[in-house]
């Protein structure tokens, strides 16, 4: 059975970190019905005056955070020290878990194209997960022809093969690009799970509904899901994890279950004790 677009959500124009312009897709007003995918941003641009601001060091709390560019280039660093960039093509996995400090700092491109999304951590983990960095980098991303195509495994498993496992939830994470009037079809089998596309470049037919550019669209249950490219050549970004049907309480970058939890991680902010474990890295 075909997973059928059952919502679309085109986000509109805000600005975050130091004065970054984006396009906010997913948030606090989505997060039921995306469930578990709480934020998705977007950048598009060929000015570094939207973006070289960035985001400067912050915490987090309670979720993971994938970042992935198409185009452009960002520089990480941390409450330790570590320094770490990804460019075009690549992606970094951060588990905030129990608490981490970090920055995110966009280097000026000829375009600067990409998402950010935070995945929830389920309510008994949240304070369990170690912090964890990984860049996903080019030379770990398996590419597999589609014909009329190609479809990048940034996370997850695709056809039998393994990239980057979550360890709180699963995430598949594909990056598909599609010639002109080019398709595929995907197996999502299972249920409860919780699968979304991002039109990230073009617009698409997905699983026969159309999609405008900048929407994430959300499939409901069923087996496979198509996706299919109009008279233009589009870069789409796929996504399925499981849905978890817990309380969130979210402020900011904070997103934890109950409100006295999240009250705590302020007070901790204010206080200097936010962060309880050192954090592990790869790929640094």
């Amino acid at each position: 059975m075909l997973r059928r677009v059952e919502s679309q959500v085109q986000g509109h124009r805000t600005t975050d970190g130091a004065g970054v312009s984006l396009v906010r897709v997913l948030g606090n007003e989505t997060f039921d019905t995306f469930d578990p995918f709480l934020m998705l941003d977007a950048f598009d641009s060929t000015d570094p005056a939207d973006y070289v601001a960035g985001f400067p060091m912050h915490p987090h709390r309670g979720i993971e955070t994938v970042t992935f560019l198409s185009q452009g280039t960002i520089v990480h660093e941390d409450h330790l020290g570590t320094k770490a960039a990804i460019h075009d093509g690549e992606a970094q996995w951060l588990t905030a878990g129990s608490g981490a400090y970090h920055s995110e700092m966009p280097q000026p491109a000829p375009r600067m194209l990409g998402i950010q999304l935070w995945l929830n951590i389920p309510a008994r983990s949240k304070m369990a997960a170690d912090p964890f960095y990984h860049g996903i980098l080019a030379d770990e991303i398996q590419e597999f022809d589609l014909g009329a195509g190609m479809l990048r495994l940034i996370a997850g498993t695709y056809a039998g093969h393994a990239g980057i496992q979550g360890k709180y939830l699963p995430l598949d994470f594909y990056d598909i690009h599609l010639d002109a009037h080019g398709s595929v079809e995907l197996p999502v089998p299972g249920d409860g799970k919780s699968a979304m596309v991002f039109t990230l470049d073009g617009d698409a037919i997905v699983s026969g509904t159309p999609v405008a550019a900048k929407t994430a669209a959300r499939l409901g249950d069923g087996d496979t899901a198509t996706i299919e490219a109009g008279d233009e050549p589009i870069e789409i970004l796929f996504f399925c994890s499981m849905r978890l049907d817990e309380p969130i309480a979210w402020y900011g970058p904070i997103v934890m279950s109950t409100h006295q939890e999240l009250l705590d991680a302020l007070d901790e902010i204010d206080l200097g004790t936010f962060i309880k474990k050192t954090a592990t890295y790869e790929n640094k």
